[in-house]
């Protein structure tokens, strides 16, 4: 039974699985290292990060979007978002394209 669901980002789900002992698990596991290149400490201090920019219209599970993309210019942004039924302005993708850049 599910309890309670939460976003978290590849780099989590890495963590997560890196001592996976079944052939599913590693092979999701193998997947995800093709993708993303930071650890979970990394990913959950961008996270902080991102949600403390106080952009009121993203929530966790679009943060999550963002790390896991790592979208290099506004129009990866607006790309992410499209048909998400919000956009963000310009102020707010510049906010996000500064933290994302601070990143490796």
């Amino acid at each position: 039974m599910i309890k309670e669901s939460k976003p978290i980002t590849l780099a989590e789900v890495k963590e997560l699985l890196k001592n996976a002992e079944t052939d599913k698990a590693k092979a999701v596991l193998d997947f995800i290292k093709k993708f993303t290149k930071l650890n979970a400490t990394e990913a959950i201090k961008l996270k902080q990060t991102l949600m403390e920019l106080n952009i009121a219209k993203l929530k966790e599970r679009d943060i999550v979007k963002l790390i896991d993309f790592k979208p290099e210019d506004i129009e990866d942004i607006r790309k992410i978002f499209a048909g998400s039924g919000f956009s963000l302005d310009q102020d707010e993708i510049t906010k996000i394209l500064g933290v994302l850049k601070q990143t490796k």
